[in-house]
């Protein structure tokens, strides 16, 4: 490892060190704003301070064990550690070079999940009501709470569904899910056996807090109407429902959820806030991409990621030549490989980058 790589190392086992004490300070715990950003500092530089600890204490076990290689009696036993121990710390070396990547400021992140409906009619419904489900059973599977924040059904199926997923790293482990996710089954309408194919859109948006993402008032466009669809006695006798419109942009939303307007006002000012902000990365996306010929995420939310054909039995990921097996288990939740193989190829693209440059 050379100087200027152990020395920013050293740097930052420092300061995760100091954060450790300041969130024992009062003056810090009284301080919420205070004690929340070096709570998330703190968690952000845990993995790499654990991981430069156990680098050094596996480097000093390999110079201890090439100090007994000068032994006759030691020399064997010595040699089969000095084995182990390289291996070990080139191992951690290549770890820290991967943890040490720019991170994501949204990472940690809760998400908001967009699932819409595309083309193929009822059948399209049908299958973002699928990818709902699949997302959910995930979150489970991750010990991750969804909340249900906005539906518009069609049949058996969604035209459109929100919900906001919280949990650690949950931006981090789904970021890489927005797209066109594309569908070919028979449909159980279908009395012939054809094989449709349709379409749903998924987007996944951080969270946005207002610290995150500041909105003037005077941008946004407040309008209430009665609510309609399903939903009890204050279906269409209350102005419940909601549309907030960010006039700068012409982003809206709409939020009938809830028997509340100011309940509704609340989930929609969430879901315009992060759409917002969702705005912001997809530009940010859209340039890293024109600089790089291989990304896992242009930007584009039409572009087609995934692909589920259940004739097959098999799903696969373009953007990353992925194909798996025993689609039923992966719409029940056991996606955890695509999204591993996802992060992967993506942090190996950014190392290439860094090396480049």
């Amino acid at each position: 490892m050379d100087d200027k790589l152990r020395n920013k190392l050293q740097d930052i086992a420092e300061r995760h060190e100091e954060l450790g004490e300041m969130l024992c300070a009062p003056e810090v715990v009284g301080n919420k704003v205070r004690f929340l950003a070096a709570s998330r500092e703190h968690a952000d530089l845990r993995p790499v301070a654990e991981a430069f600890a156990r680098f050094r204490q596996a480097e000093q076990g390999l110079v201890e064990a090439r100090e007994l290689l000068a032994d006759p009696d030691m020399r064997e036993l010595a040699a089969d550690d000095v084995k182990q121990l390289d291996a070990q710390v080139q191992a951690l070396e290549a770890e820290l070079q991967r943890l040490l990547l720019p991170r994501d400021p949204n990472d940690s992140k809760n998400v908001v999940l967009e699932i819409r409906a595309g083309t193929g009619g009822e059948e399209a419904a049908l299958f973002a009501a699928d990818l709902w489900r699949m997302y959910g059973r995930y979150a489970e599977r991750m010990g991750w709470q969804v909340e249900l924040m906005s539906t518009s059904e069609a049949g058996a199926g969604f035209r459109e569904v929100a919900g906001l997923i919280r949990g650690k790293d949950v931006y981090a482990n789904l970021k890489f899910e927005s797209g066109a996710h594309r569908v070919q089954r028979v449909p159980a309408t279908e009395s012939q056996g054809r094989i449709h194919t349709s379409a749903a859109t998924v987007a996944i948006m951080p969270e946005a807090e207002e610290i995150d993402f500041q909105i003037d008032p005077a941008d946004i466009k407040l309008d209430v109407m009665r609510a309609s669809g399903a939903g009890g006695q204050h279906v269409n006798t209350t102005d419940s429902k909601v549309r907030l419109t960010h006039v700068p942009t012409g982003v809206a939303v709409e939020c009938q959820q809830e028997k509340s307007q100011i309940k509704n006002r609340e989930i929609a000012m969430v879901l315009l806030r992060s759409r917002l902000l969702d705005l912001e990365i997809q530009k940010y996306e859209a340039e890293r991409a024109a600089q790089r010929k291989s990304q896992v995420g242009s930007g584009d939310r039409s572009e087609k990621v995934r692909t589920y054909n259940f004739p097959q039995d098999r799903v696969t990921d373009h953007r990353i030549n992925f194909t798996r097996h025993n689609l039923p288990a992966f719409m029940d939740g056991d996606v955890g490989d695509v999204l591993t193989a996802l992060r992967a190829y993506d942090e190996a693209e950014r190392l290439r980058d860094r090396d480049r440059d």
